[in-house]
C-alpha cells in the first residue's frame, strides 16, 4: 500500500477550518497530521475531524516535524512568500495560498528556491482542477463558439467587517488579491492568453485597499471586463462570448457552495447544452492533484509561473487606475 501524502496546516483560520482541513482529511493518499497554532480553542475543531492530529506551538516546531511532507500555507497574503520560502528551505514541499506574493517581481525569488530544492511548491488555485473548467478550456480551444471576442467577469462579496484582514494595506489586502485572481486568472486558464493592454482601471478606495474594481483589458482577438469588490452583493459569474456562440459559467470559483457547478453552450443555431457536476469536490481534488505531484512526479495545473502571470496583470491595473 502506498504511503500517504501526509500534510500540516500553518494557523488555525476559519478557510483551512472550514475547507483545506476537512479536504486534506477527506482525500485518497492524503492524511493531516499536524497543525501549528498556539490556541486549543482554534485546534479543537481540526483535532475533532482529525483525531491524533499533532498540534504544534510554533510554525517552525511544524517544519520542524519529520513527519510532515507537505506544508499548507493559508497564512494573511503578506506573510505567504516568506512562510513557503522557510517551508522549502525545511525540506517540505509547499502549497500556499493565493495569491502567492502581492506583486509579480516578488514571487521570483520563491520560484528560484523551488528550482533550487527541487521539491513542488505551487498556489492553491483550487478550480484549476474542477472539471466544468476543464470543459471550457476543451469548448474555447475546439471553436464551440466560434471566435472568442469578449469575455465578462465579475466576483464579489459584502463583508462589513472592516476589522477583516482583506480590509488592511499592510496585509495584502484588497479585492483584486483576494477575488481578482479569479477573474483574471480564469480568464487566461480558459484561453490560454495574457492580457496585451490593461485599457481601463476604476477602482474604489477605502483606505488604501480596493473594495471595488472595474477593470477592462484587451487580447488578441478578444477584449476582457471584470469586476470585483467587497462591498457588493455575493455575485459569480463568466461569460465568454463568440462569433457563434456563448459560455456561461454561472458558479465559476465556488462551485457547490455558491450554486451548481455547470457549463451552459449556446449556440447560433439555437441549440442549448448544459453540463452538471454536482458532486465534484474542488478542494479534495485539489489536495489530491498536489499529492499525486509530490508522489508521482505527476505534472500538477496551476504553478508558481500561472500564479506569477496572474499577479503581473494585477500589478498592472494598480498602475492603470488613478492613484490611490
Amino acid at each position: 500500500m502506498t504511503q500517504p501524502v501526509r500534510w500540516a496546516i500553518l494557523g488555525a483560520g476559519k478557510f483551512a477550518r472550514e475547507h483545506m482541513g476537512p479536504a486534506i482529511h477527506a482525500a485518497h493518499g492524503a492524511e493531516l497530521v499536524a497543525l501549528g497554532t498556539s490556541s486549543d480553542a482554534k485546534a479543537a475543531p481540526f483535532t475533532a475531524f482529525a483525531p491524533g492530529l499533532r498540534v504544534h506551538e510554533t510554525y517552525d516546531a511544524v517544519l520542524s516535524d519529520a513527519d510532515v511532507d507537505v506544508v499548507y500555507v493559508p497564512l494573511p497574503n503578506h506573510l505567504h512568500i516568506d512562510w513557503a520560502m522557510k517551508a522549502l528551505k525545511a525540506g517540505k514541499h509547499v502549497l500556499v495560498e493565493k495569491p502567492v506574493g502581492l506583486t509579480g517581481p516578488q514571487i521570483d525569488p520563491l520560484i528560484a528556491l523551488r528550482d533550487e530544492t527541487g521539491l513542488q511548491c505551487s498556489e492553491a488555485y483550487m478550480i484549476a482542477h474542477h472539471p466544468q473548467w476543464a470543459r471550457v478550456r476543451e469548448m474555447i480551444a475546439d471553436g464551440a463558439i466560434g471566435d472568442l471576442r469578449h469575455v465578462d467577469g465579475i466576483f464579489t462579496y459584502n463583508n462589513s467587517d472592516l476589522t477583516n484582514v482583506r480590509f488592511d494595506a499592510k496585509k495584502g489586502g484588497g479585492s483584486l488579491p483576494d477575488i481578482g485572481v479569479y477573474t483574471i486568472g480564469s480568464t487566461r486558464m480558459a484561453t490560454g492568453q495574457e492580457p496585451l493592454q490593461i485599457t481601463h482601471a476604476d477602482i474604489d478606495d477605502l483606505n488604501g485597499v480596493d473594495v471595488c474594481a472595474r477593470v477592462s483589458a484587451r487580447f488578441e482577438g478578444f477584449s476582457a471586463h471584470w469586476i470585483t469588490a467587497m462591498n457588493v452583493h455575493a455575485t459569480q459569474s463568466m461569460t465568454f462570448l463568440g462569433t457563434q456562440g456563448r459560455i456561461h459559467v454561472p458558479a465559476p470559483f465556488n462551485a457547490g457552495t455558491y450554486g451548481e457547478a455547470r457549463v451552459e453552450l449556446t449556440q447560433s443555431d439555437g441549440a442549448v447544452r448544459v453540463e452538471r457536476w454536482p458532486d465534484v469536490a474542488q478542494y479534495k481534488m485539489q489536495v489530491e492533484a498536489f499529492g499525486a505531484s509530490v508522489r508521482d512526479g505527476t505534472s500538477y495545473a496551476w504553478t508558481l509561473e500561472d500564479a506569477r502571470a496572474t499577479q503581473v496583470v494585477i500589478d498592472a491595473v494598480y498602475a492603470v487606475a488613478a492613484p490611490r
